[in-house]
């Protein structure tokens, strides 16, 4: 739903979040033309299949929900992953890392809430990357 919210600037209540889906989309940044492929991996993968999709990347979104701990938990795990993948010296520089901003989602669902805004945060903190709640 946050990509189709990205792409379309439309919410889309009904969403089915087990769908992957590869969107297209060109958006004019700071007066630049620039063309997106977003894999939208639905959290689906085994660790073989997640490798294959953070090596494709050159940025990433690593988005949890407020209301369910578990996505939280998996958001440490998948950042050091990317880390990992893109300082490998089989990849092509091998020594930049791709930009990757931690997302918490669903922060109007108050009553549901899991993860607290700070955790969200101290996680951003130690991992030193930026991070986002939104709805």
């Amino acid at each position: 739903a946050l990509t189709v919210r990205f792409i379309t600037r439309r919410f889309i209540g009904d969403y089915d979040p087990t769908l992957e889906m590869i969107y297209r989309h060109v958006a004019v940044i700071d007066g630049e033309m620039v063309h997106f492929e977003i894999l939208d991996t639905a959290g689906q993968e085994d660790s073989l299949q997640i490798e294959e999709k953070i090596k494709w990347g050159d940025g990433f979104a690593v988005v949890y929900s407020v209301t369910d701990r578990c996505s939280f938990d998996e958001v440490m795990r998948l950042c050091f992953l990317i880390n990992h993948l893109h300082s490998s010296p089989k990849r092509s520089g091998g020594a930049e890392q791709p930009p990757v901003v931690i997302v918490g989602n669903k922060k109007d669902l108050q009553f549901d809430r899991m993860v607290s805004t700070e955790d969200g945060e101290n996680l951003s903190k130690a991992l030193k990357l930026p991070f986002f709640e939104i709805s």
